[in-house]
């Protein structure tokens, strides 16, 4: 292989390691500017008080198993949105946990909702749902459309997995914009849950 071919391999190698890195996050503070009055907790998780939260947008859509889903027919429950790909390291790191607490809390007032994003058809994705024994629907966002309805600086396409809490009123109470084990998901859910 001559000198130029392998500059050439080298520069294209590390062209896609940059976008898959960058595609991909296991950590990251910014949402992207905007006043979403976030408060930064030291445990990479963002909470907004009760009064100041910004309303969850309109997502609806299909699922990965074709059936329509509107997270506004969950008010009153507290909704626990997930942001994942199954093209995603950090995703299938935390995804037995969140099968895990998902499972502890059916029936209990709570909703787990994933939002499925950058997998360019649903045979993956359900898959990975089939093998971390992820038992709440998933809409289908191939192209990332869902995460752009929410209020500017609430997420950050780049940063997957986000979690974000919603509160029985449909506001937006809580977000981590990083993978999650069971211990940081509960620190996010409980407090949302036990308001008044």
């Amino acid at each position: 292989m001559s000198t130029r071919s392998r500059a050439f391999l080298l520069s294209a190698t590390a062209a896609v390691a940059a976008l898959t890195l960058s595609a991909c996050g296991n950590g990251g503070t910014s949402g992207g500017g905007g006043n979403t009055n976030f408060v930064t907790g030291n445990n990479g998780i963002d909470t907004a008080a009760q009064g100041k939260r910004s309303a969850a947008p309109d997502l609806s859509g299909k699922t990965l198993d074709g059936k329509n889903l509107d997270i506004a027919d969950y008010k009153g429950k507290v909704v626990v949105v997930n942001v994942w790909g199954s093209w995603c390291g950090p995703c299938r790191e935390e995804a037995q946990y969140f099968s895990k607490v998902s499972k502890a809390y059916e029936g209990k007032g709570v909703q787990f909702v994933g939002i499925n994003t950058r997998d360019t058809s649903t045979t993956p994705a359900l898959a990975f749902e089939r093998e971390h024994g992820i038992g709440y629907p998933s809409l289908y966002d191939p192209t990332g459309k869902l995460m752009l309805r929410f209020k500017k600086g609430t997420l950050n396409p780049q940063l997957i997995p986000s979690t974000l809490v919603i509160d029985k009123d449909g506001k937006v109470a809580a977000r981590a914009l990083e993978a999650l084990d069971d211990t940081a998901l509960l620190k996010m859910l409980k407090p949302v849950l036990a308001e008044k």
